[in-house]
């Protein structure tokens, strides 16, 4: 295997590399394996704690949707107006002369979310439910009829909105996301589902994407990344595509539905002055009967969480962010650069004013059972180190996804929920399809 590089735990996937006598279609194995017995994840050579991949993009054939091999060249980047002469955006809402706004300065906005969200730690579905023919029943007064312009006939109150909080289980795998506590609406989206693979085995895909505060329509860029992302893995998976190839694929086709945005009518409409082109940030996972794919862009995470406690977790993403490039060339340590006020400006992101588009993949091939955490940093802002997030997952996080997400949930709205917050729970191995939690 290629030496690991020494300032990132993986490599930007800007190519595809033809298969040294694999047949099409078929996932070869990468050039070394970890040695025999090894606890995994161990630490990487550069002492960042981070897994070393087992599958660099550059060890793997690439592979279209038909299985065939891909050519040596690079896949052609999504079109896009030019780039914006900053690579840096604010994940939070900017005033018209370009300072961010300080996250404790977000204003209620009459009738729009004075009444929290349904608690996540309660399952719910993800509008009010229907009261026989009567329609909805406000949740406020639970007395009084929703109108269809949302508000309760009785009481007058605004409800929640669909989006504001949203469940869903996908056979062993499940994820949930809340507006929190802040923010006058949900900007974030997950989509999650399960597949077969060629030979017959069970494969397991979550994507979760964090609508860029600063920019315009940022819930339907959200909305539009995961939906495509989502669908490109289902649909390519089954046909023999590398669960890795597909990955990055999928944040191909994730950029290209958020670029559309751009220049629809309702965004002309919505934009203003000071306000970007829609944005959003990325993160998925496939997980396979034996290997664990993440890919991102941005800084939504993932995490590695172990079903036995007593081995070491892992942070699997490394963060599109102004901190991460301050801790990688040394001018921070990570305490000091994630309490700076610009933290948590990203300098990766889909958006058609993206300065460049760098879909990060990687591979790894644990060697025990375990939970990946696919969450946005609503989440991780109160569980940033792999240790602590282990300690907030459930240890029956692998068997009881859902109720393991809620508790997630809860943990963020119960820090502050500062952010919206969304988190899908994926285990390891993949379960077959109808073994979901019990």
């Amino acid at each position: 295997m290629p030496e690991r590089p020494q300032d990132n735990p993986t490599i930007t996937m800007n190519g595809s590399v033809p298969g040294q006598g694999a047949p099409a279609g078929e996932y070869p194995e990468p050039p070394s394996a970890p040695p025999a017995g090894a606890a995994w994840p161990a630490p990487g050579p550069d002492g960042t704690g981070a897994p070393e991949a087992v599958h660099l993009s550059t060890d793997l054939p690439g592979t279209d949707s038909g299985g065939s091999a891909l050519p040596p060249q690079a896949p052609p980047p999504p079109s896009a107006p030019p780039a914006a002469a900053a690579g840096v955006r604010f994940d939070r809402p900017r005033q018209p002369d370009g300072a961010a706004v300080a996250p404790e300065i977000y204003q209620t906005q009459p009738d729009e979310y004075l009444l929290q969200a349904p608690d996540p730690r309660v399952s719910a579905e993800p509008a009010a439910q229907a009261a026989g023919a009567g329609g909805k029943v406000c949740v406020a007064c639970r007395a009084g009829r929703v109108d269809d312009d949302g508000y309760c006939e009785n009481c007058g109150h605004a409800q929640p909105r669909e989006r504001d909080h949203m469940e869903q289980e996908s056979g062993p795998l499940a994820a949930v996301s809340d507006r929190g506590l802040r923010h006058h609406r949900n900007e974030d989206a997950f989509a999650i589902g399960t597949t077969t693979l060629p030979d017959g085995s069970p494969a397991s895909v979550a994507i979760v994407c964090d609508g860029v505060s600063s920019a315009t329509r940022p819930d339907d860029a959200s909305a539009a990344a995961s939906k495509a992302a989502g669908e490109t893995l289902l649909a390519a998976l089954p046909r023999g595509t590398h669960p890795q190839q597909a990955m990055h694929d999928a944040i191909l086709a994730a950029s290209r539905a958020v670029n559309s945005l751009a220049a629809e009518p309702a965004t002309a409409l919505e934009q203003a002055p000071h306000q970007n082109a829609p944005a959003c940030t990325i993160v998925g996972a496939v997980v396979t009967s034996g290997l664990l794919i993440v890919g991102w862009v941005g800084d939504s995470r993932a995490y590695w969480v172990p079903v036995d406690r007593s081995a070491p977790p892992a942070r699997l993403t490394e963060d599109d962010s102004w901190a991460a490039q301050m801790v990688a060339a040394g001018l921070m340590n990570e305490a000091e650069a994630y309490a700076d006020e610009r933290a948590h400006a990203i300098t990766g992101w889909l958006g058609a004013d993206a300065y460049e588009l760098e879909p990060h993949t990687a591979a790894f091939k644990p060697d025990r059972p375990g939970v990946v955490v696919v969450c946005t940093d609503g989440l991780w802002n109160y569980a940033e180190a792999a240790e602590e997030m282990a300690r907030v997952v459930p240890l029956d996080a692998a068997t009881q996804p859902l109720h393991s997400a809620r508790v997630l949930v809860g943990h963020a709205l119960d820090g502050g929920g500062h952010d919206n917050v969304t988190v899908a729970l994926v285990p390891f191995p993949a379960v077959p399809q109808g073994a979901g939690s019990a």
